[in-house]
């Protein structure tokens, strides 16, 4: 049996015609199915559907064999147990810090609006700079607007969200892509049907 971690959305969409480029497609739309585990063409392959942020995780702990993750979620992950093999290309963006327009400079200690904690500590500590980071799930633009935070570090695609709150981009952490990922020992165990998975998805990007 092989099981592919995926989340619903933008990255379920655009992986699925890679997936059918390995010949692999679901029997049901995960957007209108209420099913976690969805049949595919082939009866030993299952598509998991989960949150974008849980992939590694079922992929590490060998949940799942494979997934589909993006570049911000590994980051913030770890990556422990796991491969990437192939960047997909898709669900392009960026990961940056922002801040409201025509900010004052801030004495003392930054505070830092965030879902990725780990990231964030990592990025400033590069810069030789303490900050508290303060961990929110959704709606980080809010942090400056009501004096939570005095910046933001989030995924940034257009850009048009921190414009019509009134805040802008500031600095460049990192160029965010999907990913597909592998569990370490699946490799080893199931070599041969998953390395022919990789080539087939890795032919389809290129």
């Amino acid at each position: 049996m092989i099981k592919i971690a995926l989340s619903k959305g933008r990255i379920f969409k655009e992986t699925l015609p890679l997936l059918a480029a390995a010949d692999i497609v679901p029997a049901e739309d995960p957007e209108t199915s209420r099913k976690l585990i969805l049949d595919t063409n082939h009866h030993d392959v299952k598509l998991v559907i989960i949150r974008a942020t849980d992939v590694p995780t079922y992929v590490q702990f060998g949940a799942a064999d494979l997934g589909v993750a993006g570049k911000d979620v590994l980051m913030e992950h770890g990556g422990e147990g796991i491969y990437e093999p192939v960047d997909l290309g898709i669900a392009k963006c960026r990961l940056m810090t922002a801040g409201l327009v025509n900010a004052k400079p801030v004495n003392g200690r930054k505070r830092i609006a965030t879902k990725f904690v780990n990231v964030t500590r990592k990025y400033f500590e590069s810069r030789g700079e303490q900050v508290e980071v303060i961990k929110l799930y959704g709606s980080m633009e809010l942090g400056p607007i009501v004096g939570l935070a005095d910046l933001i570090v989030d995924v940034v695609d257009t850009g048009n969200t921190l414009k019509a709150n009134g805040l802008e981009p500031i600095d460049h952490i990192a160029d965010i892509s999907s990913r597909l990922i592998v569990n370490k020992a699946a490799m080893k165990m199931k070599h041969e049907r998953i390395q022919s998975l990789i080539d087939k998805v890795r032919e389809a990007v290129s």
